[in-house]
């Protein structure tokens, strides 16, 4: 009988990881188009990704809500029960992934709507593939408890926090040379931002695999740390 338990539980908790890497698949698939509206203005694209947040939305209440179930049915042990927090806390920055890849969906349809001749040449495509690469590693790291993996993608945090400053520091440029392009440089901040957004959700997801695996809390500590007391 206890054996029988355990094999439903080991089932239950599958299930529900199942659950968080088809949330995140749609999280990942929302950014990109949210993206391909703002590159090639296709507004039907940016409608599509503003409709379907309500569904990443509600994912994230269903998994809460069979992670609650586990608990008062399992009473789980102390690992089963780290796995579960670290699921409602993976879950819980998807959901505001996805909100961001609403928010540039939203801000790509504005900006194709207006008038475009004091829009400032200036290329995201870069800083938004390394924080989409992000979220994939740190998917990854999840689906096979990969501490290493979650590690990389930890470090690659400051790179984007990096190439968002940079962007920050060309459109203040931008506006203080010609003050016609104020408006559409603070759209295109706007877009920055939600985008070091992600790399900064995804950077937590990954300090959730490190806190499932290995039981140690790891925000907020520095990456130098981190790595030492992995390896001890």
């Amino acid at each position: 009988m206890s054996e029988h338990l355990s094999k439903q539980f080991d089932a239950e908790l599958e299930a529900i990881r199942s659950r968080v890497l088809e949330m995140g698949g749609l999280v990942e698939s929302q950014i990109r188009r949210a993206l391909d509206a703002l590159s090639t203005g296709e507004r039907a694209l940016s409608d599509e990704v503003i409709a379907n947040d309500h569904r990443v939305n509600g994912m994230e209440v269903a998994v809460d809500g069979e992670c609650s179930q586990v608990i008062v049915r399992r009473q789980p042990a102390a690992n089963d029960l780290r796995l579960i927090l670290a699921i409602t806390k993976t879950v819980t920055d998807l959901e505001r992934i996805g909100d961001e890849a609403q928010k540039i969906a939203r801000m790509a349809k504005l900006i194709h709507a207006a008038d475009r001749q004091h829009m400032p040449r200036l290329d995201l495509s870069h800083v938004a593939d390394r924080a989409t690469a992000m979220l994939r590693q740190s998917l990854d790291a999840f689906a096979r408890l990969d501490v290493s993996e979650a590690m990389r993608v930890v470090k690659q945090d400051q790179a984007v926090d990096d190439e968002f400053r940079a962007i920050m520091r060309q459109l203040i440029t931008f506006m203080m040379e010609d003050p016609r392009t104020i408006t559409r440089s603070l759209e295109i901040l706007f877009i920055a931002k939600a985008v070091e957004r992600i790399g900064d959700h995804a950077k937590n997801m990954a300090e959730y695999v490190v806190y499932m695996v290995k039981g140690r809390d790891v925000r907020h500590t520095r990456i130098e740390d981190v790595e030492r007391e992995l390896l001890e």
